[in-house]
């Protein structure tokens, strides 16, 4: 049986509460429902499919990720967007951060056997939101204002049973 897994960033619950906000309005006022299901969260490494019965092998991959580094900060500004007219994506700016990609590199070292571009985001709508919906969202989103910042200590490794659940986090600590 095949299990779905990514690596993500969890901001604290006060901010999850807060994007929230948003999803909430893309839902009733965009038909936008689909984000609603997931937390706020910055993916490190993009969902991936394996065997169940492997899953100690991604626990293992998972604890060899070089979390030696100084837990930093990231502030979350204003919203972007990726215009792709099959699949839109509204989201949750971060600002640029030298920490957050070195983090996302070492992830990439012991998981990725592709490679992809990273995007830090925190995503509020996409999958059922349609290019119209998105065009009329935008015109909105583009100028709203929101910023706030939380510090980041782990990384968390999750596993899709009906939905996203945590099975192991890993401790940022520079030594």
């Amino acid at each position: 049986m095949k299990k779905m897994y990514f690596i993500a960033i969890y901001p604290p619950q006060k901010i999850i509460d807060e994007v929230k906000v948003f999803k909430e309005d893309l839902a009733l006022n965009y038909n936008n429902s689909k984000a609603l299901k997931n937390d706020a969260h910055i993916t490190l490494f993009q969902p991936f499919e394996r065997e169940l019965n492997l899953e100690n092998d991604i626990h293992v991959a998972f604890h060899k990720i070089d979390t030696n580094i100084s837990p930093f900060e990231i502030t979350l500004n204003g919203f972007g967007s990726f215009p792709n007219a099959k699949n839109p994506v509204l989201y949750v700016k971060p600002e640029e951060n030298e920490q957050l990609k070195d983090l996302q590199l070492k992830v990439k070292e012991i998981f990725s056997y592709k490679n992809y571009s990273f995007h830090p985001h925190v995503t509020v709508g996409y999958r059922d939101l349609t290019w119209e919906k998105y065009m009329e969202a935008w015109e909105v989103y583009k100028e709203k204002e929101f910023k706030t910042k939380f510090f980041v200590d782990k990384i968390i490794l999750l596993r899709h049973d009906g939905k996203w659940v945590p099975v192991a986090e890993k401790k940022l600590s520079k030594e």
